[in-house]
């Protein structure tokens, strides 16, 4: 029976895990095993949510042991810190409890077809005092991690005078940047409402810092000037052609020795993938550590080995690479399925062509901008308001729909609206 291995439960691994396993697996066909070193996945376009407390990741995230025994995969808990291709083996890193007692042994996995997604993480490209000072969102427990630390401030100033304020930077000014600024000014705002009387967006002050010339440069000027703009009326301080060059404990220091002050420090500037890639010296990986790929996703180095999302380098019949982004990881997802079961059949593989759907920010309950149907358009139809917010919420929609099925989708839906009508609006713990 054929392995298939996944390594990486984001949007393309856990999407293609749940549908080859209910293409093969639940055919006991070939044995599907996700690899994830999380317990649950959460949508990671909604981390900065996390961030905020707008999204609990125990209420609102994927157990990825409960959903891979609804729809027939394997789940194993685990970190891969290498690969055998001669074996076909992956090796797990092992496993420990808060104690340092060992759960899990290091262990090994044989494959037949291996499928890397395994997504990316920050580039802080080296910035000395970031790794020590800063904050990043690269995963849920970041999230949370900087979650509990923005409580800890808004208590702080809650209890001191009217006049002190809570200063937030944030380097880097693409999608994830900019909606952290915007649900930041919406939570504090909420905690009138449990028991900080004296918080409000007022007594924040957040500065969002981009080294390019605009914020948003991956998307069309339209969106984001029109971002800027609805930054600018919450009071985003928006420093552009700002390139940080240290950060310490009391904030960064940019370019021509400008000091920008704060008590939170959010680096959210650039992405690469996982070192460990690279480290293993197996891969073509390109200067930001991602997997080069043949025009049908397998590896340049191994026809076993399919690289998908964020981690993935593949260059377009332009001459273009495909963006990190979303829809990018949804697409490739769906293409190595196809491709998986038509190597099953020894026929041809496809080629995999991106296409841009548009791109959407949300700016919290202000205002929703984007772009629909890049490809068809140029990016030229844009949309913003309540139209804007309802495609916005539609790709997540969309995301619970390939992951759970339209009858569990639409009763996960139903519970999450359930929910929001009882429980905080904002996680407060």
């Amino acid at each position: 029976m054929q392995t298939i291995i996944i390594v990486g439960g984001g949007a393309g691994g856990l999407e293609l895990a749940t549908r080859l396993g209910h293409k093969l697996g639940k055919k006991k066909q070939a044995r599907i095993i996700l690899v994830d070193r999380n317990r649950n996945h959460i949508w990671k376009p909604l981390l900065h949510e996390v961030a905020t407390g707008s999204l609990d990741i125990n209420t609102d995230g994927v157990v990825y042991r409960a959903h891979s025994s609804a729809h027939y995969y394997q789940f194993q808990l685990g970190a891969m810190v290498g690969l055998d291709r001669e074996r076909k083996t992956i090796r797990l890193q092992a496993l420990y409890d808060d104690a340092g007692k060992e759960v899990l042994p290091e262990r090994e996995l044989n494959y037949d077809t291996l499928v890397m997604a395994v997504g990316s993480v920050s580039n802080d490209f080296g910035t000395p005092g970031v790794a020590d000072h800063c904050f990043y969102l690269d995963s849920h427990q970041q999230a949370e991690r900087f979650h509990r630390a923005l409580l800890n401030h808004f208590l702080r100033i809650n209890q001191q005078s009217t006049e002190s304020e809570l200063k937030l930077a944030i380097v880097g000014g693409g999608a994830t940047g900019v909606e952290l600024a915007a649900e930041l000014y919406h939570v504090a705002d909420l905690l009138k409402v449990y028991g900080m009387p004296d918080m409000s967006a007022k007594r924040l002050k957040i500065s969002l810092i981009e080294a390019g010339p605009r914020i948003l440069p991956a998307l069309p000027t339209r969106i984001a000037l029109s971002a800027k703009r609805e930054l600018a009326k919450l009071g985003v301080q928006i420093l552009e052609d700002t390139r940080v060059v240290q950060a310490d404990e009391g904030g960064f220091i940019a370019n021509e020795n400008s000091r920008i002050d704060a008590d939170l420090m959010v680096w959210a500037a650039g992405v690469k993938a996982p070192e460990f890639i690279q480290a293993m010296d197996i891969f073509e990986t390109n200067r930001a550590g991602q997997i080069l790929v043949q025009d049908n996703l397998r590896s340049t180095v191994d026809d076993d080995i399919y690289v998908i999302g964020d981690c993935c380098a593949c260059k377009q019949p332009d001459d273009t690479w495909v963006p990190p982004r979303a829809q990018s990881a949804h697409q490739m997802a769906s293409m190595v399925y196809k491709n998986i079961l038509l190597s099953r059949q020894d026929k041809p593989l496809q080629p995999y062509i991106y296409k841009d759907h548009g791109s959407l920010v949300n700016l919290s309950k202000y205002s929703t901008v984007g772009s629909l149907m890049g490809n068809l358009t140029k990016g030229s139809m844009f949309v913003e308001g309540r139209i804007a917010r309802l495609v916005y919420i539609s790709l997540y929609r969309m995301h619970q729909i390939a992951i759970h099925g339209w009858i569990k989708a639409s009763a996960v839906m139903l519970a999450q609206k359930i929910g929001s009508a009882v429980k905080p609006k904002m996680k407060l713990h």
